[in-house]
Formats: structure tokens, C-alpha cells, sequence
């Protein structure tokens, strides 16, 4: 294979390649997220757009934070011994 020549995968192996259904597919290329061309009736992606898009969207270490809740405060923030708080009363 020479670097001029161009790989297309059908919207169905683009899709499994992605790991994603055709329909997410079909709303990514309609988004403008992955470029896409119609030939005749019907659409190709070529692999190397493909690929661009998965590296595209690598997720960056450190970003993911607002998917995590606060952490639940259990009400007990002293480190200390509570045994003492008892013989007071």
C-alpha cells in the first residue's frame, strides 16, 4: 500500500472500529466531529479520519474530577480517642 492511497471503511466498520453503534456514528459525522463523504447513496470515512478521531479524543489525565461527588462527610472529623466524651456525661 502506498501513503497516497486512501483506506474507506463503510459507516458499519467505521462504527465497530469506534466501538460505537452507526446511529452515534451517523451524529458525530452530522455534528462535524468526524469528515465523512457520500458517494452515491452511500457514505465513506476514510481510516486515517478515523484515527484522527480517536486520538482526538484521548481523555487527559487529571479532567475526569467532575465525575466524581465530594467525598461524604461521616460526621466524625476528630482524630482523637472519643472514649473521653463519655465520662463527661
Amino acid at each position: 500500500m502506498s501513503d497516497t492511497q486512501i483506506m474507506w471503511l463503510n459507516t458499519e466498520t467505521a462504527a465497530k472500529r469506534l466501538g460505537i453503534t452507526t446511529r452515534t456514528l451517523y451524529r458525530f459525522i452530522n455534528e462535524g466531529g468526524l469528515p465523512a463523504y457520500r458517494m452515491g447513496r452511500v457514505i465513506r470515512v476514510k481510516q486515517a479520519d478515523v484515527d484522527a478521531f480517536i486520538e482526538r479524543s484521548r481523555i487527559e489525565p487529571g479532567t475526569l474530577g467532575h465525575l466524581y461527588p465530594d467525598p461524604v462527610s461521616t460526621g466524625n472529623d476528630d482524630e482523637g480517642d472519643d472514649s473521653d466524651a463519655d465520662a463527661d456525661s
